[in-house]
């Protein structure tokens, strides 16, 4: 049994997805943020740098995992799936996960602050976010014109990472068009069924602990 300690954001979702698609059993415990639980003295002990996800999987001596990259790294190893197993085909599949941390994660994520949340609307920083987000887009978008996924032929958790921030483009004010190879992976992706399953791990509002084998959620009161 894994415990995932996660939000409704698209870093918490790279690990629910995951979850879903190793068919791994995991407990949800959500974090509400904004009542500032992810910087309680419990949750630290977990996540040192109080922000969300983490994991701590029960059957490896209560082993935590903070980062989503790093928990998505650390499933593929655990179950020997969504990474492949020659240290050439690794080091692809690491490239694109640290394109994404490193790149898309951060810059998309400061479109979206500066973009719908800052209370002063300065357009010069919202263009200058949103335009880097673009130029990253045509980096994927190059990419997967010459192979069906990010790594290559199979989907692996550097998918998981780049689909679920690409995934929201429009919230970013971000376009899609003209990149069609970058909109067929898209969709491509969005149609798996573990996908579907792991955008519902939180649901938004609940507070309820899930228990998920799976794709099977029993609710525990």
């Amino acid at each position: 049994m894994i415990t995932l300690y996660s939000a409704a954001t698209p870093n918490g979702y790279k690990a629910s997805i995951a979850l879903e698609e190793l068919g791994l059993e995991y407990s949800l415990r959500p974090i509400d943020l904004g009542a500032g639980e992810q910087k309680q003295d419990w949750y630290l002990a977990i996540n040192p740098n109080g922000r969300i996800p983490a994991i701590v999987d029960h059957d490896a001596n209560d082993f935590a995992v903070f980062e989503s990259g790093a928990i998505l790294t650390y499933l593929a190893d655990k179950t020997g799936q969504l990474m492949p197993t020659d240290a050439e085909g690794r080091s692809v599949v690491m490239q694109w996960l640290m394109f994404q941390m490193g790149g898309l994660g951060p810059m998309q994520g400061q479109a979206h602050v500066f973009h719908r949340y800052f209370p002063e609307k300065i357009d010069s920083v919202v263009a200058r976010y949103q335009n880097e987000t673009r130029r990253l887009y045509s980096v994927l978008n190059r990419r997967l014109s010459e192979s069906s996924y990010l790594a290559g032929d199979d989907y692996t958790i550097a998918d998981i990472a780049n689909w679920i921030w690409v995934s929201r483009y429009e919230w970013a004010g971000v376009s899609l068009e003209g990149l069609d190879a970058l909109q067929a992976w898209h969709d491509l992706v969005e149609a798996r069924a573990a996908v579907q399953r792991g955008l519902l791990q939180p649901p938004r509002g609940s507070d309820n602990e899930t228990t998920v084998r799976s794709g099977q959620k029993m609710l525990q009161r």
